[in-house]
């Protein structure tokens, strides 16, 4: 297969992938003009799943001797105006995180955020976020919840963004695939009031004196399930403690109290959503 739109890059001062080397990701999100803001796909396993899921390419950075597997796997290169980098391993090597990406990179559009309502719709296990600001929990929760039953999530105002670089690595490319939305405001009684418009049972991950065991029958049998899980450090607000209906824990063994939030919720993704199914 031939391509035109090809385009030599000698040295990562180029200042046509400033996008891939030096724009921080506050710059890629383009506040100002969200209609221009991009995020940065890395691996040919993330580019190609964000493209199955209508992710819009703007342009392509690889290295070389890939660029032939690279439009075996995304024939569309050459149909579209899409740019494509290609740089010797000796450049791609100066690219952070290059033994991650394995020469493969991509920019794209920035999808728009969907409502919470569309993403409750149809939904039985929820997972909702509060306070998760490091952005690899944020992926690593994703990836769980797509690989485990979980149908959506709603991340409350104090999250990091799925949309982040590293995000997006971490989870394998799954912020793109599974459903989710900024939780309603204001936080958190918005968000209450619309699962528990939709039927949803509310559930705390938290070390709580009244919680019950997660594989509590009663757990199972709740119906729509949403599952709340606090920040890394303090856990759940009291605001969101107060108003969950229940609370639940992990049993622990060897005096450990906790886990962190993205081996807890892929725990609770797997007893909650994925076994019971």
């Amino acid at each position: 297969m031939t391509i035109t739109n090809v385009s030599e890059i000698g040295d990562i001062g180029d200042p046509r992938i400033d996008a891939y080397v030096r724009l921080t990701d506050r710059q890629l999100r383009s506040v100002l003009d969200p209609n221009s803001a991009l995020v940065i796909l890395e691996s040919l396993n993330v580019i190609t799943l964000a493209v199955r899921e209508g992710v819009e390419l703007v342009s392509v950075f690889v290295e070389r001797r890939h660029l032939e597997r690279l439009l075996a796997e995304l024939p569309s290169l050459s149909e579209r105006d899409i740019e494509v980098f290609v740089a010797s391993r000796a450049v791609m090597s100066e690219v952070v995180g290059f033994n991650v990406v394995r020469g493969y990179l991509a920019a794209a559009r920035r999808p728009h955020p969907r409502e919470a309502q569309e993403v409750l719709e149809g939904a039985s296990r929820v997972a909702v976020l509060e306070g998760l600001t490091d952005v690899s929990n944020v992926g690593a929760l994703f990836r769980s919840a797509a690989a485990l039953g979980v149908d959506a999530l709603l991340l409350a105002p104090t999250c990091a963004d799925p949309f982040n670089r590293r995000a997006i690595r971490t989870s394998m490319g799954t912020v793109f695939q599974l459903p989710w939305a900024p939780a309603p405001r204001p936080w958190p009684q918005a968000t209450f009031d619309a699962l528990r418009a939709d039927g949803f049972t509310s559930v705390a991950l938290a070390l709580d004196e009244c919680a019950v065991r997660l594989d509590d029958p009663a757990l199972a049998d709740s119906g729509r399930v949403a599952l709340f899980f606090g920040s890394e450090g303090t856990g759940l607000s009291d605001d969101v403690l107060s108003a969950v209906d229940r609370s639940a824990i992990i049993p622990m063994s060897r005096g450990v109290d906790s886990l962190n939030v993205a081996a807890s919720s892929a725990v609770a993704f797997w007893e909650l959503c994925a076994r019971r199914r």
